[in-house]
């Protein structure tokens, strides 16, 4: 547990209490970020290539029947459109030709008389299959055209379709645990003293100690106030206490509403406490965080970011001692981590969508995802009109800025520098509320002010805890773009199964 802070109780509503003068008190080491963190994982391989193909086609496809159209239960007629009863072409039921002169009867003189095999005139006999009176049936009539073809679904079910329905669902039973063992992937180099090596990572068995942060920012008082991210801090804390066995003790909460000072969600709090959440990490502990909060964009300088631009989370003393960026949280939160460690991140916050600079983004087809500079240009002159329009001149500049380095083709450099810096043998992984161009939204649902994203990672979970990485991105947006424009994202330090169970 976060020994600092016994119990770590909750309190009423009190307005944030400035943090205490002088050193940090209890222990807690400066922040000295990043350099206090331990020495990182930054290789220098190349990058590897895509990651693991997607699975079947999720919609199925259905294809002509072989044969003609079947006619339903009256089966007596070969000719599709003939009512039940009608005669076949060959002659009048009852009455067959001949099938030669009588042998009885010597052959009469002269031609034969003319239509000697007539058939005989007047009504037919009683019994005989008669045509009914007025048009044929409907019920027999051929089909026009071909037999119609069931319509794709629009977007991914939440749910899968049962097998036999025409669509693709996943095997019964619960996905895949991640394997145990080293994995590898990607070229082999020459390493130290001449060895052959190859990039490599291990998914975490989350069967060791367990430990979380959680931070919501409601910024009481200041002009951008929020309303749903402490309940999504203490919403997530139960949420992972009762579903994934972590314990209230060995959860540390930063919150605006704290009376203790070393709670409150300050800059220099919230990169000890992230410091505190990996220290003595090993492999197979799940460490999870999660953040409610503002986010944003500030220049990159790096020159690892496709869009040029870092993105940030808001302390509640943003104004005087500034952001957080997205650079310095992996610096502190994943680098120091070992292989087979797990780190799972929720970031619910606007422009989060690469907010711990995980390299491998994942689409809901199960494959990472590449710069696509047509998309990100068009999408950064829709953002800079839709910020024109709201008056936002910072966001005017931002997108245009985005539109001119797409344009210039520096999205692939940054994209392989992230892989080659950025990468990691640990199993950290990030689910955030929205593309790094989107914002996020602070709603109700259920009556409670929540983060979107918050309330629909938990909602998802809490119907099925026995999802695949790949089902629940799909079932995460499901739920949300029935209301919302937001996009959710999914990515890692490594490439990875998103067939996989999610645990953390």
């Amino acid at each position: 547990m976060w020994n600092e802070f016994p119990g770590n109780q909750h309190h009423q509503h009190h307005p944030p209490s400035a943090p205490p003068a002088g050193p940090p008190p209890m222990g807690f080491p400066s922040p000295g970020y990043p350099g206090t963190a331990p020495p990182g994982y930054a290789p220098s391989y190349s990058s590897p290539p895509p990651g693991p193909p997607g699975p079947p086609d999720a919609y199925g496809s259905y294809g002509f029947p072989s044969g003609p159209p079947t006619l339903g239960p009256h089966t007596e007629s070969t000719y599709p459109g003939r009512p039940h009863g009608f005669p076949s072409p060959s002659g009048p039921t009852g009455f067959p030709s001949p099938a030669g002169p009588p042998s009885n009867y010597p052959r009469p003189p002269g031609p034969p008389p003319p239509n000697h095999y007539n058939s005989p005139s007047g009504p037919p006999p009683s019994g005989a299959y008669a045509p009914p009176s007025g048009p044929p049936p409907r019920s027999y009539a051929s089909p026009s055209g071909p037999p119609p073809i069931p319509a794709r679904i629009d977007g991914p079910p939440s749910i899968p379709p049962r097998m036999g329905q025409g669509s693709f669902a996943p095997p019964p039973g619960p996905p895949p645990r991640p394997p145990t063992q080293q994995q590898t992937y990607g070229p082999s180099f020459d390493g130290a003293n001449n060895t052959r090596q190859q990039p490599f990572f291990q998914y975490s068995q989350c069967t060791g100690k367990k430990k979380a942060l959680c931070v919501g920012i409601n910024y009481f008082g200041q002009q951008a106030e929020l309303k749903g991210c402490i309940n999504d801090a203490r919403n997530v804390q139960r949420f992972i206490c009762t579903h994934f066995g972590y314990k209230a003790d060995d959860i540390v909460m930063l919150t605006d509403d704290a009376q203790n000072p070393r709670q409150i969600p300050t800059k220099q709090n919230i990169i000890q406490a992230m410091q505190w959440l990996v220290r003595d990490a090993h492999p197979n502990d799940s460490l999870f965080f999660h953040y409610s909060g503002h986010g944003g964009q500030t220049k990159d300088v790096d020159g690892d970011e496709a869009d040029g631009y870092d993105e940030t989370i808001y302390p509640v003393d943003f104004k005087q001692n500034g952001h957080i960026v997205d650079d310095v949280m992996h610096d502190v939160m994943v680098k120091p981590l070992p292989p087979g460690c797990r780190l799972t991140a929720i970031f619910d916050s606007c422009h989060s969508g690469s907010a711990l600079d995980l390299p491998y983004i994942y689409s809901t087809e199960g494959k990472v995802k590449e710069p696509n500079l047509a998309a990100e240009a068009g999408q950064g002159l829709l953002s800079a009109v839709t910020s024109y329009a709201r008056g936002d001149m910072g966001s005017v500049f931002s997108s245009v800025s985005g539109i001119i380095k797409s344009a210039s083709g520096s999205s692939q450099r940054a994209e392989r520098k992230a892989r080659a810096t950025k990468t990691s043998p640990a199993d950290a992984i990030s689910w955030s509320g929205c593309k790094d161009s989107q914002t996020s939204a602070d709603t109700v649902e259920a009556g409670q002010s929540t983060g979107a994203m918050s309330y629909a990672f938990i909602k998802v979970l809490s119907q099925n805890s026995q999802q695949s990485y790949q089902q629940l991105l799909i079932n995460i947006r499901t739920v949300l773009k029935q209301k919302y424009s937001q996009k959710p994202q999914l990515s890692a330090s490594h490439p990875m199964d998103v067939n996989l169970m999610f645990i953390c």
